[in-house]
């Protein structure tokens, strides 16, 4: 990640997070959206700049894994939100996504891009409770959910290595090239 994008993700958590003596639940609840799509542009837009598209469809992969696996729980357990408004309180999709995209950014291309990427989906899961929307137990899920899909579902960036996934009718695999 270069120090522009760097300066773009901090400015963006900078605006994304409101003041916690003025906000209110709709703000928190405004500003953990904003965080959650920050995270998901700079996921697949990074590797999109780079012409890394590799790292687009590894983050891609994370984040539908991470939202999959969240829609699935929430609709198996129907625990009620802090504010009562439905029953898919657990867990925080917010905070699996966010948490997914930062994971695939840490992995893919180091602490530089990792660190802030993960202050930010943390601000989103904070948000989350601010905005009575979850459960702290429910934001630790959607973090763990959305860490593993991110660390298991992506490869460090590495210009000599590409793996190429396959299928075909009768079978499938992946292709490795090696670049000397």
């Amino acid at each position: 990640m270069t120090r522009y994008q760097q300066a773009v993700l901090i400015a963006g958590l900078t605006v994304a997070v409101p003041s916690p003596a003025a906000a209110g639940s709709h703000d928190w609840s405004k500003a953990s959206s904003v965080g959650r799509d920050l995270l998901v542009g700079a996921a697949l837009g990074v590797p999109a700049v780079q012409g890394d598209w590799g790292g687009d469809l590894q983050a891609g992969t994370s984040l539908l894994a991470a939202g999959g696996t969240t829609f699935v729980l929430k609709e198996l357990i129907h625990e009620r939100r802090p504010d009562g408004s439905d029953n898919k309180s657990f867990p925080s999709g917010h905070t699996s996504v966010s948490f997914a995209a930062a994971a695939t950014l840490e992995k893919r291309y180091g602490w530089k891009a990792g660190l802030p990427a993960l202050g930010l989906a943390s601000v989103v899961g904070l948000a989350r409770v601010q905005a009575d929307k979850h459960y702290v137990h429910d934001v630790l899920a959607g973090a763990a959910i959305g860490s593993i899909s991110g660390l298991l579902l992506t490869n460090r960036h590495d210009g000599r290595v590409r793996l190429t996934p396959w299928s075909a009718h009768d079978g499938g695999g992946i292709d490795v090239a090696l670049r000397f």
